[in-house]
């Protein structure tokens, strides 16, 4: 059952379209697949997502007024390099955006829009983390690493869902969050059979504590600027990696994730001021519950240059009701994916997933302000792999 290393590479990414609007900001999975394959390797991807995100307005007057597709589409890149430096110590270098959000209202008057502008949110990360392993024997790998992050946003809320009764309203509030550095670590080990194409792996990675500066600014009072360091950590997380040979072509695989959105919560000074003034101080951004997510399937190769996977997938979300700012509560998936190896030491990944979005409140305030329901996306990946 013993598998060629050309043919074990098509579990890198099981499919390379894992980007969605999986629970809180999440994005990317964090996989470190690449850092546990044999031998010296580079790979490079492109992720692609198209969701459509449609709801329909609870706010006080506009009660029933649809909200058109409020979701943006976006696209990451991903990179990675492996090398085996000696029989026992493997060095690795990880590149990806593993959170982020991409919203934009539209600008009617209304719930999420004032006749000019429309609610929007930008959320960008970067990603950059150095591994390194230790093999004592042919089965084990305990590996350890920095984690270099960055985290940057601009976000605005517009309409008449920010209205805060008896007198007020946040709508014309906008914040822009500078990029700002910070670091953290993780560390894991993995398992193998190469006989049977067994691999297990548990891999944790540390939560990031980013303050960076900020500067809150608010329409209705212009020349206003009110600038502070904003704190926010980006959560915890565990991934669990599995797979197996099942027979001489196919194997068999699943991912679980766990990250801690529990309590998540991002509060700029200014805001939470003038929410406590107006009767309760609001968050801009927060989540209630953990995020739980699996991905399972097959792998098959067909021939000596083609292969082929199936998956299925299922992402809890972060808790409902959840933020206007992106508004969806975990998802189904199921994905298709080939691989073309033109020669042993390289190929070409592309695959295609279709999402059904979870349905989801939207609040504000602490109170429900959108209904969003029957939502899907579709995600497109390449990757192109390659051994020296």
């Amino acid at each position: 059952m013993k598998l060629t290393v050309i043919h074990s590479a098509i579990l890198l990414s099981l499919i390379p379209t894992t980007a969605t609007f999986a629970g809180g900001l999440d994005r990317s999975g964090q996989s470190i697949s690449a850092f546990l394959q044999p031998g010296n390797y580079a790979e490079a991807g492109i992720s692609v997502l198209d969701p459509t995100v449609k709801g329909s307005s609870t706010v006080q007057g506009f009660e029933g007024e649809k909200i058109s597709d409020m979701a943006e589409d976006y696209y990451f890149p991903s990179a990675a390099i492996k090398v085996q430096a000696t029989d026992k110590i493997s060095l690795g270098l990880i590149y990806d955006q593993p959170f982020g959000a991409d919203s934009q209202y539209a600008a009617t008057a209304g719930s999420f829009g004032n006749g000019t502008e429309g609610t929007s949110v930008e959320v960008k990360t970067n990603n950059l983390t150095a591994l390194i392993g230790y093999q004592p024997t042919e089965n084990w790998n305990f590996y350890a690493g920095p984690v270099w992050q960055t985290v940057e946003a601009d976000i605005k809320l517009r309409g008449a869902a920010y209205a805060k009764p008896p007198a007020g309203t946040l709508s014309g509030y906008n914040i822009n969050v500078e990029q700002e550095e910070a670091y953290g670590w993780l560390a894991g080990f993995a398992y193998q059979i190469p006989e049977i194409a067994l691999k297990a792996a548990v891999t944790y990675r540390s939560e990031i504590k980013h303050n960076a500066k900020s500067k809150e600014t608010y329409n209705l009072i212009p020349g206003f600027a009110y600038i502070d360091e904003l704190e926010a950590i980006t959560p915890q997380s565990v991934n669990l990696d599995l797979q197996t040979g099942i027979s001489q072509n196919t194997l068999a695989f699943a991912n679980l994730r766990w990250v801690h959105w529990d309590q998540f919560a991002v509060t700029p000074s200014f805001l939470a001021q003038t929410t406590a003034a107006l009767g309760a101080k609001q968050n801009l951004i927060d989540y209630s519950d953990d995020q739980y997510s699996i991905t399972t399937g097959l792998s098959h190769k067909f021939n000596s240059k083609w292969a082929g996977t199936a998956a299925i997938g299922w992402d809890s979300g972060a808790g409902n009701p959840v933020t206007t700012l992106g508004p969806t509560e975990g998802y189904w998936n199921v994905g298709l994916g080939g691989q073309y190896s033109p020669a042993e030491n390289y190929f070409i990944q592309a695959g295609v997933k279709y999402f059904w979005l979870g349905d989801a409140q939207a609040q504000t305030g602490g109170s429900v302000k959108a209904d969003f329901t029957d939502n899907h996306a579709i995600g497109y990946g390449m990757k192109i792999g390659y051994r020296f």
